[in-house]
């Protein structure tokens, strides 16, 4: 496929807080090092997102690695900043896995638990396991510009690609031709990427990336994909693992094969 290249890259340390864009990442055996993590989890030890407490999705964090510091920048322009000094591991909730995490940032935290108005804590991700929906096998995600088109058009809107939360947007891509890399050894940039399956879409997805609030009815629109062969319901856009560490750039090739 001719012309294919990565269009936008974007992350954030804390999963389930806002994106922020990028022009170059690196990818290594578990994706992004400083990609989602860090994670947040409830009273009870279960991760808490967007899913649970929308305005989250408002919340944008900076990690300098250098300080090994984090910062939380929230929707009313007010900011809080800690230095990162990890407590010992304990073990989490998180979907249907039991991964240990090691808390952080109490003072974050804190100021996390005023912002919902709940008890929320902020933890760091075992690196092996990252803090990502499906683990290593999960690491890249992938969504084309034409599967974006095609469901602005049918929304009579631009739709944000931030509400998909995808680490990759791709050019040059019929809309959900995507779908037929599942399964297959996909080059991106230096590195090499094994997608496994097809990302279910959930109300997330209908929440502004910049209030939080629910403004599209994404998952009425995204009604079309029902019924289709694909490995979750609701289906737009692929995850899938690192095969072959290596940078990736925005406007580096994608060649599927």
């Amino acid at each position: 496929m001719d012309g294919v290249r990565i269009s936008t890259i974007a992350t954030t340390p804390v999963k389930g807080l806002a994106l922020h864009a990028r022009e170059e990442v690196e990818l290594g055996p578990a994706g992004v090092a400083d990609n989602r993590c860090f994670y947040l989890i409830d009273e009870r030890d279960v991760l808490l997102n967007a899913k649970r407490v929308d305005a989250l999705s408002a919340v944008r964090a900076e990690l300098d690695p250098a300080a090994a510091t984090l910062r939380l920048r929230f929707p009313d322009g007010s900011d809080a900043i800690e230095g990162i000094e990890p407590g010992p591991a304990q073990p989490t909730r998180f979907f249907s896995r039991s991964p240990p995490a090691e808390p952080v940032c109490p003072g974050l935290s804190a100021a996390l638990s005023d912002f919902c108005r709940r008890h929320v804590r902020l933890v760091r991700a075992d690196p092996e396991a990252t803090g990502n929906d499906r683990g290593r096998g999960g690491s890249v995600s992938l969504l084309s510009d034409g599967s974006l088109a095609h469901l602005s058009a049918r929304a009579g809107e631009p739709v944000d690609p931030r509400r998909f939360r995808m680490l990759f947007g791709v050019e040059g891509v019929p809309a959900h031709g995507e779908d037929a890399w599942v399964g297959r050894q996909v080059r991106i940039g230096e590195a090499t990427v094994r997608f496994h399956g097809h990302v279910g879409r959930c109300r997330i997805t209908t929440l502004d990336p910049d209030s939080g609030a629910v403004t599209l009815a994404t998952l009425d629109l995204l009604a079309y994909r029902s019924g289709l062969a694909t490995t979750e319901p609701l289906a737009f856009g692929i995850y899938g693992e690192v095969t072959v560490p290596g940078a990736v750039r925005v406007g580096d090739v994608v060649d599927p094969g």
